[in-house]
């Protein structure tokens, strides 16, 4: 059977990743130095679509490892309000996979007028935002010729944690990080988790997950929109229940993303409510359980990433080239 695209290059995702690993280290560990001497007490990132969901999980690992408040910018505020804002104290993370679109720029060029230190996550080397940033960090992804980003994301996740890693001087998740190609490997060849058979008939779905899995259900749910035309929308497990748990009782489908972290029991604990409460749940589980539990999200949309080709395939859809949809999107 002839294979999509999409699922040629999730497949490349481990070798680039290791490519990244190996070109990328002396980069990353001159980089951490650098970020410790300026020590910022706040971190901003900066992307649109799969990078903002990037950047979301950037936002809980920094919170987590370095202990600093993190947040996504609101690219509008440079490109269409013209404002600049005091980030004197900040880091500034923009991750774009072609580096070209005009707000990312103008938000790239605001925070580094208004005093941040900025790093950008960029898989063409080429990009403009190089002649912005104090730094280029390339994610080595190759070129990706399907619209939906697969290899690109999760060299990007590869990068946040080395670079995060490297800042914070964890050694123990470096050395992790030296297995996650093997470990993406194994869940390339573990079995499927989605079918078409769960999606069967299901127009609209919940993703939920907690802290670091958050920000994988976002890319999860955008995903399901794009590649499957299932109208998926993500939620923290947590704040579902704060309203919209009431529209558990027209038989939601709810697709349960479920990280062993230290957040695991608590989100067990409300998807247990929501089976209680009648939703129709599907279950995505990370493909092992020994693994360090900041790279287990990585392993989990590996598997994920090939799952979903094949429900875009059940369902009459290219996911190669999902309808409306271009690869490089250009806003202001």
């Amino acid at each position: 059977m002839t294979k999509t695209i999409m699922q040629l290059e999730a497949r490349e995702a481990p070798a680039r990743i290791l490519q990244q690993l190996q070109e990328n280290r002396n980069l990353m560990a001159e980089l951490g130095a650098q970020i410790r001497q300026f020590n910022p007490q706040l971190v901003m990132t900066v992307g649109r679509g799969s990078s903002d969901h990037a950047g979301v999980f950037a936002k809980y690992l920094v919170g987590i490892e370095a202990g600093r408040p993190a947040a996504s910018a609101m690219p509008s505020i440079a490109g269409l309000y013209g404002r600049r804002q005091n980030l004197s104290k900040a880091l500034v993370i923009v991750i774009s996979q072609s580096g070209r679109s005009p707000d990312i720029l103008a938000q790239a060029e605001m925070a580094k007028q208004a005093g941040a230190f900025c790093v950008a996550l960029v898989n063409d080397e080429t990009s403009p935002l190089r002649d912005i940033v104090d730094a280029v960090v390339p994610l080595k992804a190759g070129p990706e010729k399907a619209v939906a980003a697969t290899k690109s994301f999760l060299t990007t996740l590869s990068a946040i944690i080395h670079l995060v890693a490297e800042w914070t001087k964890n050694a123990e998740l470096l050395e992790a990080l030296t297995h996650l190609p093997l470990y993406l490997e194994k869940a390339i060849d573990s079995p499927a988790q989605l079918t078409p058979e769960d999606f069967k008939g299901v127009d609209d779905c919940v993703v939920l997950a907690r802290g670091l899995g958050y920000g994988i259900a976002r890319e999860i749910a955008l995903k399901l929109k794009e590649v499957c035309g299932i109208h998926a929308e993500s939620f923290s497990s947590a704040e579902f229940l704060h309203g919209p748990v009431t529209l558990v009782e027209t038989k939601l489908t709810i697709l349960d993303v479920l990280v062993k972290d230290e957040a695991e029991a608590a989100h067990v604990e409300q998807i247990e409510d929501m089976k209680r409460r009648g939703a129709d749940l599907v279950h995505l589980n990370q493909v092992m359980a020994d693994v360090h539990p900041r790279l287990a999200p990585l392993l989990l949309l590996q598997r994920f990433y090939l799952d979903v080709e094949k429900i875009a395939l059940a369902r009459g859809v290219n996911p190669d080239a999902p309808p409306g949809l271009n690869k490089v999107t250009r806003t202001r």
